[in-house]
């Protein structure tokens, strides 16, 4: 790995990767805040008539994660749920589409995708206030830190074999059997990709950077021939799935979920390598039982049949692109006086460091 170029502590959200803290701030469930109530007295007829032997309702309580679209643990008489709705108030048309994320995890249920098995979508907003779906609550283990601190080196070893598995049969699934063929736009991924977050980099654009100015002009020109199409994620990483005995018993947040190229997104997906300063230490990856980037990118090869070694570098170009992209249209946003955290402009500078990042693994692997 000569010419690895690692980005250090520059992702987007890497002010809260203290696992600790996260862990803190999003594990669990809290009282429901007061303007995401859902009326049991409403909610109780839905329950009945969709979720066989669930009784009585007995509490309602919010995930504390969930952030973006609100989540609830449902404890009844007979199991414990799930519920997760569209916020109140005036949305983006295609934003919070719960109703995505439930087809999605429908359609997974019978594959060899480990989701939590739905009982229902109620697009009817007199129930609890906006559209909505159900599903089992899973009982297990979400793990915050990468380097899983409380397990053993064999247990850790399991859990990253199992995660890459996961993700390998999520690639695998014949989207079309499964009745996704209109989850998406298949082929040309990667091409759209680039075009999309070149336009709106240059749409919330602050200044003149050479390094994105150069991948704008070079990923076009580049892009491996290597189309497919498969169902992704978007955002597969270790805190969005549920193990017990470190087997994935289920993956959650499909809210970025589309029809993607695969190896797209599991390179998106091994950005941590590049981020996380404790990957860099092959010995010490050793040690705990942890794989270091290439090893675990040849055990998705070894699962899926794809040899990704000639473009891997590409791959993460793009990514590292795509996450500078990103932070550009928060400094955008900030310039524009709509930034809502404290934090965005100290995320938004992150672009000139991703950027450069980006280009030098073009230097460095395709000059």
């Amino acid at each position: 790995m000569k010419d690895t170029i690692f980005i250090g502590q520059l992702m987007i959200d890497l002010d809260c990767r203290d696992a600790q803290k996260y862990e803190q701030i999003f594990s669990g469930t809290k009282e429901v805040a007061e303007n995401l109530k859902i009326e049991i007295s409403k909610l109780q007829p839905w329950i009945d008539a969709n979720v066989p032997g669930a009784g009585a309702i007995k509490t309602i309580e919010q995930f504390k994660g969930g952030q973006s679209n609100p989540t609830y643990k449902i404890i009844t008489e007979g199991r414990n749920l799930v519920l997760r709705r569209k916020p109140p108030g005036k949305l983006l048309p295609s934003a919070h589409a719960v109703d995505r994320e439930y087809k999605v995890i429908s359609a997974l249920y019978e594959t060899d995708v480990p989701v939590p098995k739905t009982y229902g979508l109620c697009k009817d907003e007199d129930v609890a206030g906006t559209e909505f779906f159900v599903m089992d609550c899973l009982d297990g283990d979400i793990y915050w830190d990468p380097m899983l601190p409380s397990l053993t080196k064999e247990q850790r070893i399991k859990v990253y074999q199992n995660k890459n598995k996961t993700l390998a049969a999520l690639h695998s699934v014949d989207y079309k059997k499964v009745g996704l063929d209109d989850y998406g736009k298949p082929g040309n991924y990667v091409a759209r990709q680039v075009s999309r977050w070149s336009k709106q980099y240059m749409a919330s654009e602050t200044d003149n950077i050479e390094a994105m100015n150069n991948l704008i002009e070079w990923l076009p020109n580049n892009i491996p021939d290597d189309d497919e199409t498969s169902i992704v994620h978007g955002d597969y990483r270790l805190d969005n799935m549920i193990m017990k005995n470190q087997e994935v018993i289920g993956v959650l947040d499909w809210e970025l979920s589309t029809l993607g190229h695969p190896v797209a997104d599991f390179s998106y997906h091994c950005l941590t390598w590049r981020t996380e300063p404790l990957y860099y230490d092959y010995s010490k990856l050793k040690e705990l039982g942890v794989p270091n980037e290439i090893e675990y990118r040849d055990m998705y090869s070894e699962a899926t049949g794809k040899d990704m070694s000639a473009n891997w570098e590409f791959y993460m170009a793009f990514n590292i692109f795509k996450v500078a992209a990103i932070c550009q249209g928060i400094l955008g946003r900030v310039r524009d006086g709509t930034a809502a955290s404290k934090h965005a402009e100290d995320r938004g500078m992150k672009v000139y460091p991703l950027s450069d990042a980006a280009w030098s693994i073009v230097e460095k692997n395709f000059k």
